[in-house]
């Protein structure tokens, strides 16, 4: 065999490796949620869809998550523990209160408080959209606005004759507990884009304010960036 064959051989495995190792790449090991969950079907927008984690060992987290700096302020690390009383939980946890809900169980909701333009580009499957905007009074949110979503969104009952006036005058004297009821309140599981991200918590400190139960309040701090870090399933 001449020198220019056997260089030939040569390429052609070499080039027959690598596409085996790509493929094996691709295909590698499985990617469960758990060792024991490889998968969590819930509801989005009345539709079956599966969650999951991308299946391709060789993938990368999107670019939109790749940042590491961000200019601070705004974009701040948040703390660990946002408030007394609010429990903040992982990927995991999430997903138990989405199964939770597409199984039934109305008194949970899973809450995107990023904008609009945000939630276009993919959300958690379950998740409903209240941007930030809505409930912060500094973004022009208003008190009547606030508590029609607390009212309409998440079961918090308005005391008959409360208005607006009333419960910001409730709210100046630390004590909201004669303007609302929070008995039926619901469980809110609130995220926004990560870590780094000011929207989620502008939320839940507005509703802090105006008497929310902070046991019915779920924070997940890591947010949008670590559910696309482990390559978990997003909704548009």
């Amino acid at each position: 065999m001449t020198l220019a064959k056997i260089l030939t051989t040569l390429t052609v495995m070499a080039g027959l490796t690598l596409a085996t190792t790509t493929a094996q790449a691709k295909a590698g090991k499985p990617v469960g949620i758990t060792p024991k969950i490889s998968s969590v079907t819930v509801k989005h927008n009345g539709k079956d869809v599966e969650i999951k984690r991308n299946p391709d060992n060789s993938a990368v987290v999107i670019p939109a998550f790749a940042k590491t700096s961000r200019p601070c302020p705004p974009f701040c690390i948040q703390p660990m523990v946002f408030a007394p009383g609010v429990e903040t939980i992982g990927e995991v946890e999430v997903i138990n209160y989405a199964k939770k809900m597409s199984d039934g169980d109305k008194s949970i909701v899973l809450v995107d408080s990023r904008t609009p333009d945000w939630v276009a580009k993919g959300t958690i499957p379950s998740a409903i959209n209240i941007s930030w905007t809505e409930l912060t009074p500094k973004k022009g949110a208003t008190t009547e606005g606030i508590m029609k979503v607390m009212a309409d969104k998440f079961g918090v009952t308005v005391t008959k004759g409360m208005d607006d006036v009333d419960v910001d005058e409730a709210i100046a004297a630390g004590d909201t507990s004669k303007a609302f009821d929070f008995s039926k309140a619901k469980t809110l599981v609130m995220f926004c884009n990560g870590m780094w991200c000011g929207q989620s918590p502008a939320s839940m400190a507005a509703l802090l304010k105006f008497g929310y139960p902070a046991e019915k309040i779920k924070y997940y701090r890591d947010g949008m960036q670590s559910w696309a870090i482990l390559g978990l399933t997003t909704v548009k």
